[in-house]
């Protein structure tokens, strides 16, 4: 018996929430950033934290999904901070929880770890906006 991957159907869930995207690596950035359009999102894309809050100078997002370690000793805590001060509810998504632990624990956010299917992070947005 061959199992089929669970994937759930997420269409015009998010139809015009703006969700930010925070992630260093370029393949998972874009494999979200489809996921998220193919749930009616306008999805915003950023790899440094200093390209993330310009984005949120440009326009405020709806719910971000944020990756811990950005490389090159970057992480994401100063994106947490503004989004946390703005309201904007985000999740973390890291798969570093060796090294990241406590900034993890610091930033208290909800963790989805790595990695795990575009569409489980796409269900963890939409249930943002469910409660």
């Amino acid at each position: 018996m061959t199992l089929m991957p669970e994937t759930i159907d997420h269409s015009g869930e998010l139809s015009g929430k703006r969700i930010m995207l925070l992630e260093d690596e370029v393949l998972i950035a874009i494999d979200l950033a489809y996921a998220f359009e193919d749930a009616g999102a306008v999805a915003v894309t950023a790899n440094s934290c200093d390209e993330a809050l310009e984005e949120i100078e440009q326009g405020l997002p709806d719910a971000a999904v944020l990756d811990v370690n950005l490389g090159r000793g970057e992480t994401c805590r100063p994106v947490a901070q503004k989004l946390r001060e703005l309201g904007v509810p985000f999740f973390l998504h890291s798969g570093d929880f060796d090294r990241q632990g406590e900034l993890i624990n610091e930033l208290g956010a909800k963790i989805i770890p790595k990695p795990t299917p575009a569409h489980r992070l796409v269900a963890a947005v939409v249930d943002l906006f469910d409660d």
